[in-house]
C-alpha cells in the first residue's frame, strides 16, 4: 500500500518549497500519494477560514503531513483568531494531537561559513525536543481587561503533558549520546518547577541517560559560548520556539532546517507534521530565490520518524550534502566561488545525487 501524504503549501513560499520535498520523495523509491489542500492565508482567502474543514479532514485520513509555511501581512489585519498562524498552526496541532516538536540543528560541513560563529564552535549537532501543545500559547483565558489597558496570557502544564514529553526525549536521546538537558524557568515560574519535578522522576528511571536542569537564559547564552556541549534539549512551549530558532542560526540559515511534529505511536507508527522551520518569506516569495532544503531535510524526517524508512532518510540527508558539496547555493546561503541557483534547481540536484 502506498503511503498517503497530505502536501500543505500555504502561504508565500510555503508551495515552492514544499513542491521541491515532494520531487525528492518521489525519488526515493518508496510508493506515495500526494494529496495538496489549502492551508493559512491562502485558505482564508478561498474559503473564510484559515483551517477548513476539508483540509483537516485529509490530514486525519493521511499518514503524514506535509507542510510548507503559512502567514504574512496580507492577512495581519485580522482578527488574531483567524490570523494563520492562530487559526490554522494551533488547532491543527491540537486537532491531529501533535505534542512533541522535535528540532534538529546540524551544521552541514560544507556551510561551515554561513554560520555566525567562527572556528569548531561552528559544529553543532542537537536537536530540541519542545513540548507543543500546552503552556502559554494554549492557556485560557486570553483576554484584555481596564478598557483594553491590560493583557492576560495563562500558562498551565499538567503532569501528563511534562510526562509524555520527557518520555519521547528520553528515547530520542537514548538514541544518540544520552546526554539530555532540561530546560525551564524554576527559579521564577510554579510551571516549571513542576516540570523539573516531572523530570526528575523521571530521570531516576532511565539512568543510562544523562539529564542536568539548566536556566532558559543560561541556555540561550550557553548555546552561543559552546554549543558543542548540547545534545538533547528538552523544555516547554514557548521556551522551546525561542530557543530552536536560536539554535538553527547556529547552522547558518533558517532555510536549512527540518522539524517534525509527532503524536503518540499508534499501531506501531507514529503520525507527524513535518515543516521547515522558517517563515512563509512573502518578500522572496515567487522569484524562485527560497532555499527548500529545510523542506527537503523535513520530508527525510517523516521517511524515518514516521514510516521507519532509515536507509532512504539517510540518502536524502547524504544527497543534500552532495549538492552542497558541488557548491550549489541558494540566495540565502551564497558565497563567493559557489553557484547561485534557484529553488526548483536545488531541488532538482538533490533529487538527481538519490538516483
Amino acid at each position: 500500500m502506498p503511503y498517503k501524504i497530505a502536501v500543505l503549501g500555504g502561504d508565500g513560499i510555503g508551495p515552492e518549497v514544499t513542491a521541491e520535498a515532494v520531487k525528492v520523495l518521489g525519488r526515493t523509491g518508496t510508493d506515495f500519494i500526494f494529496e495538496k489542500a489549502l492551508i493559512g492565508g491562502a485558505a482564508f482567502d478561498a474559503t473564510g477560514h484559515p483551517l477548513p474543514q476539508e483540509t483537516l479532514n485529509l490530514c486525519k485520513s493521511a499518514d503524514a503531513v506535509l507542510l510548507g509555511a503559512v502567514g504574512g501581512p496580507n492577512w495581519d489585519h485580522l482578527d488574531p483568531k483567524l490570523r494563520p498562524e492562530v487559526g490554522a498552526l494551533l488547532p491543527l496541532r491540537a486537532e491531529l494531537k501533535l505534542f512533541a516538536n522535535v528540532r534538529p540543528a546540524k551544521t552541514l560541513p560544507a556551510l561551515m561559513m554561513a554560520s555566525p560563529l567562527k572556528g569548531e564552535r561552528a559544529l553543532v549537532d542537537l536537536i530540541v525536543v519542545r513540548e507543543l501543545t500546552g503552556g502559554i500559547y494554549f492557556g485560557k483565558p486570553r483576554e484584555r481587561r481596564e478598557n483594553g489597558t491590560v493583557a492576560v496570557d495563562t500558562c498551565i502544564y499538567s503532569r501528563f503533558e511534562i510526562e509524555r514529553i520527557t518520555h519521547r526525549a528520553f528515547d530520542i536521546a537514548r538514541q544518540r549520546k544520552r546526554n539530555l538537558v532540561s530546560v525551564d524557568k524554576a527559579n521564577v515560574l510554579e510551571t516549571s518547577r513542576l516540570w523539573r519535578e516531572t523530570v526528575a522522576e523521571i530521570a531516576q528511571k532511565n539512568p543510562d541517560v544523562s539529564m542536568s536542569n539548566m536556566l532558559v537564559d543560561n541556555c540561550a547564552m550557553q548555546l552561543i559560548r559552546d554549543p558543542q556541549q548540547f545534545d538533547v534539549i528538552l523544555t516547554e512551549n514557548m521556551f522551546g520556539d525561542i530557543l530552536s530558532d536560536e539554535a538553527s542560526m547556529i547552522t547558518g540559515s533558517l532555510g536549512l532546517l527540518p522539524s517534525a511534529s509527532l503524536s503518540d505511536p499508534k499501531n506501531g507508527r507514529t503520525f507527524g507534521l513535518y515543516e521547515p522551520v522558517h517563515g512563509s518569506a512573502p518578500d522572496i516569495a515567487g522569484q524562485g530565490r527560497a532555499n527548500p532544503i529545510a523542506a527537503i531535510l523535513s520530508a527525510g524526517m517523516m521517511l524515518k520518524y514516521t514510516f521507519g524508512e532509515n536507509d532512504a532518510a539517510f540518502r536524502i540527508e547524504h544527497a543534500v550534502n552532495s549538492a552542497l558539496d558541488q557548491g550549489l547555493r541558494t540566495a540565502d546561503i551564497f558565497e563567493k566561488g559557489c553557484k547561485l541557483v534557484s529553488t526548483t534547481e536545488m531541488g532538482d540536484a538533490v533529487a538527481s545525487y538519490l538516483e
